[in-house]
């Protein structure tokens, strides 16, 4: 967003409103289930199945999960997944709680999602880890078949529990591989806990050909996304945030288009930045990095696809057209076979080419629903 000089004050121009963002085709590639429910389906599973919560309103549950709080460290920010597992241990309930995740971001115009949790951390009531994964998928198999909307899921372990577990979470991922799972994620608490200890499960699953994104460069610094880089060969780093620590790093990242899955409302959230203002996802882009936008956890952090977006360009300055490009290298980066991803690319491409650079939309544009894809689509 360019600056402009009155009365020799540098000032910006106004921002472009919020509904501009909600219309625009979106990807969210870092999204975790198990931060995303709605507060009334808390309330109402809880309800269903006599299971014990901190408060028996919306309002008493979001002030104790902490929706939007800054918490100032990832551990303190991880707490409120306490409460939301809790009603996230039947088939009923994970199957419920996907498709409602999907419809939430079809409503926003979200075409491509990758939803991302741990089998392990649903089975407190003995669920067998095949039931949790299938309940899932075909959660986001019903959303597909009633908006349109595409979601496929990425698996986690966790830094925090066990490199034993986390290798039975990358056995899931290759026996669900084709069949809606399409990548593995390390996720938990980074500090003191290394990537590296993982190793073993992130050679099964690239021995198998699947993709891998981990969680680093958060609350750890550039040593994390060396080591999920170099040694457990990610091909998509979550949060990256201080990469920009290591010249070197960054730069090796910049030149083998690794992209950075940013989140920069959960980062203020968790303290890895100070404020949005402070985080250098500009710096990135400006720099050439292959970024794209994410929400992290849509209830915790109290966000959207779209509030995520606004944000950036409202608060770090980024132009309407550099927010177009973010949203295209959301595309870009999906863990999906070349020809489908191009073939969304070409889709999404036209949709914001109906857009001026001042997110106006062109007088010779199409109709907005001629350019929306089908159900069979993608």
């Amino acid at each position: 967003m360019a600056k402009q000089k009155t009365n020799g004050e540098t000032v910006l121009p106004e921002p472009i409103s919020f509904e501009v963002f909600q219309a625009l085709p979106k990807s969210d590639l870092h999204v975790h289930l198990d931060g995303s429910l709605r507060l009334s389906t808390i309330l109402d599973i809880a309800k269903k199945g006599g299971i014990e919560l901190p408060a028996d309103t919306e309002e008493g549950l979001r002030q104790a999960i902490g929706c939007g709080k800054v918490f100032g460290s990832l551990v303190e920010y991880l707490r409120g997944f306490d409460i939301t597992l809790r009603v996230m241990q039947t088939e009923e309930s994970l199957e419920r709680i996907a498709f409602e995740l999907a419809e939430d971001a079809h409503l926003e115009n979200v075409r491509y999602m990758e939803v991302r949790y741990s089998p392990m951390l649903h089975t407190q009531k003995n669920l067998k880890l095949t039931k949790v994964v299938e309940a899932v998928l075909d959660g986001l198999r019903r959303a597909r078949e009633t908006y349109g909307i595409k979601a496929n899921v990425i698996l986690c372990g966790i830094r925090n529990i066990s490199t034993e577990s986390s290798y039975e979470m990358a056995e899931l991922a290759v026996a669900y591989k084709g069949r809606g799972v399409v990548g593995f994620d390390l996720a938990g608490a980074e500090a003191d806990n290394p990537a590296k200890h993982h190793k073993q499960a992130f050679q099964l699953v690239r021995d198998n050909n699947i993709n891998c994104t981990i969680h680093a460069g958060e609350a750890y610094g550039p040593e994390s996304v060396a080591q999920a880089i170099h040694v457990c060969g990610a091909h998509r780093i979550g949060h990256g945030v201080r990469l920009r620590e290591s010249g070197d790093l960054l730069h090796y990242v910049n030149d083998h288009r690794i992209p950075l899955e940013c989140c920069p409302s959960s980062n203020v959230q968790t303290g890895a930045v100070r404020d949005l203002k402070n985080h250098p996802i500009k710096l990135y882009f400006d720099l050439g990095l292959r970024v794209t936008v994410n929400t992290d956890n849509r209830l915790i952090t109290d966000t959207s696809v779209s509030k995520e977006l606004y944000l950036v360009h409202k608060e770090m300055g980024m132009s309407f057209a550099d927010i177009k490009s973010l949203i295209l290298s959301g595309f870009k980066s999906a863990f999906r076979p070349f020809h489908e991803k191009q073939a969304a690319m070409r889709r999404v491409l036209a949709e914001l080419n109906r857009y001026d650079d001042h997110g106006r939309l062109r007088t010779d544009a199409p109709p907005l629903d001629s350019a929306r894809p089908t159900a069979a689509v993608g």
